[in-house]
């Protein structure tokens, strides 16, 4: 209720928290933003959160980041090696409960690699699971810069996301965009390699 309140004083319609990562080491940059090593606990206090904001007439949060962020140091290009057990056990389960429950208004794709492929362009992960198996019926974003590729090195082994694969994964909105991301979401409805449903369904 506090964050609500402190919302409609600035004036903010959506909180970009709760940060949900799973505490996997001590040392994770981002673990003040997170809740715990437990992902039921997670689960339990990223819903409360989620009802507590939007409970106030137009504020809402945005749960993040989806999935496997597990350190705060070169996040872009981290990959995340996980069967699917474990990511449907652990990693996802806070995430899983939240929206069941709670029904954020938006999620945030993260900036890592998820079995070699950009989090932001998993389909699978985005439009089967949250959406189709969740019911997940929100917004979802990119984090921001998801596909500039700032601080990439030539001898990095992965590229950053690809505007095209974020609209086919199932992200709504790639933050903070720009005309380079347009051009590409363009060029790849007309050489036939992004179906024009998956815009329009953006």
């Amino acid at each position: 209720r506090a964050a609500a309140e402190e919302m409609e004083e600035f004036h903010v319609a959506w909180w970009l928290a709760p940060g949900m990562n799973i505490h996997r080491n001590p040392l994770c940059g981002r673990n003040f933003e997170y809740y715990s090593e437990d992902p039921l606990l997670t689960g339990l206090c990223g819903a409360a959160t989620t009802k507590g904001v939007q409970k106030h007439k137009g504020c809402g949060v945005t749960i993040k980041h989806i999935a496997v962020n597990n350190q705060e140091t070169n996040r872009n290009f981290n990959n995340s090696v996980v069967s699917e057990r474990a990511l449907r056990e652990i990693y996802l389960k806070g995430y899983e409960l939240c929206v069941r429950s709670a029904y954020p208004v938006a999620a945030m794709s993260s900036y890592n690699l998820i079995n070699g492929t950009q989090a932001s362009n998993r389909e699978d992960l985005f439009t089967h699971v949250l959406r189709n198996e969740w019911g997940f019926t929100g917004l979802v974003m990119t984090d921001w810069g998801a596909t500039s590729g700032f601080g990439r090195r030539e001898d990095q082994k992965y590229d950053c996301a690809t505007a095209e694969g974020c609209i086919a994964a199932g992200n709504d909105l790639i933050m903070p965009g720009s005309q380079r991301d347009v051009d590409a979401i363009v060029a790849a409805v007309e050489k036939g390699d992004l179906p024009l449903a998956k815009l329009q369904f953006c």
